[in-house]
């Protein structure tokens, strides 16, 4: 299992609503103002806007409020200017960690990232020491143990792989541009889609035994995501059920 499907599976079971929606709609609309900024305000002849659209809507944000931020990034509105950067580093066990950030001020954000990869017993890398082994992918999480009805419904829609990712949970894997066609077909069948997005993958997976790790992986990811300019993170460990149990707080 990717780091990424573990942590999305940990966040589900955590419960979404224990996050602020408001702190989920101030990062999509960060990256609705960056792609409509980049690729100009109409999402048919802009993918990158599109894509972010579905991501919108499918945390129920509003109409109302995705126009507006695409109308500041396209400049028809007030906005401020934000830049994507990418930090990479190292949580403990050798875990690699690669963090996406809008930021309207550099050296604000980079201190942020440093502090908390310092204070949990992280480490920043340079960049390219981890981004190697890491692919952008589609990736959904289904509730469900009927592998055969999961893989007829995905991949008439463009799935390339389905697979176990946890007791009750199956992981698909698809075309990054193709992941909410796949996941309205899942729903259309009758699925329950848990989350579906476009994310970074690892080719390498790192086994985390070690229960104090463990923590410190989470206590890293945790804090990140909480951070305003961060918008998403990608890691390649693999902690199993019963560790996450274990040290589940």
């Amino acid at each position: 299992m990717s780091g990424h499907s573990k942590w999305a599976t940990i966040k589900h079971k955590k419960g979404a609503a224990d996050k602020a929606r408001a702190k989920v709609f101030n990062k999509i609309a960060r990256q609705l103002e960056v792609s409509a900024r980049e690729g100009g305000p109409d999402p048919t002849a802009n993918a990158s806007l599109r894509t972010v659209i579905q991501k919108a809507k499918a945390a129920q944000m509003t109409n109302d409020a995705i126009d507006r931020a695409v109308k500041r990034g396209a400049g028809l509105d007030d906005a401020g200017s934000y830049e994507a950067i990418t930090y990479e580093g190292y949580a403990p066990g050798g875990v690699a960690l690669m963090i996406d950030v809008l930021t309207d001020n550099r050296n604000r954000t980079g201190a942020e990232v440093r502090n908390i990869f310092s204070k949990l017993g992280g480490s920043m890398a340079e960049p390219g020491a981890v981004g190697w082994q890491f692919s952008r992918r589609g990736v959904l999480l289904v509730n469900s143990s009927d592998e055969d009805a999961v893989m007829m419904a995905a991949l008439e829609a463009g799935a390339d792989d389905i697979a176990a990712d946890g007791e009750g949970v199956l992981r698909v894997t698809c075309d990054p541009a193709a992941v909410f066609d796949v996941r309205d077909a899942l729903v259309g069948a009758g699925h329950d889609v848990a989350s579906a997005e476009s994310t970074m993958v690892s080719s390498v997976t790192v086994e985390v035994s070690d229960p104090s790790d463990a923590k410190k992986i989470l206590r890293i990811m945790d804090a990140l995501e909480d951070n305003d300019d961060v918008q998403d993170v990608y890691s390649n460990f693999d902690i199993s059920d019963e560790l996450m149990e274990a040290v589940d707080e």
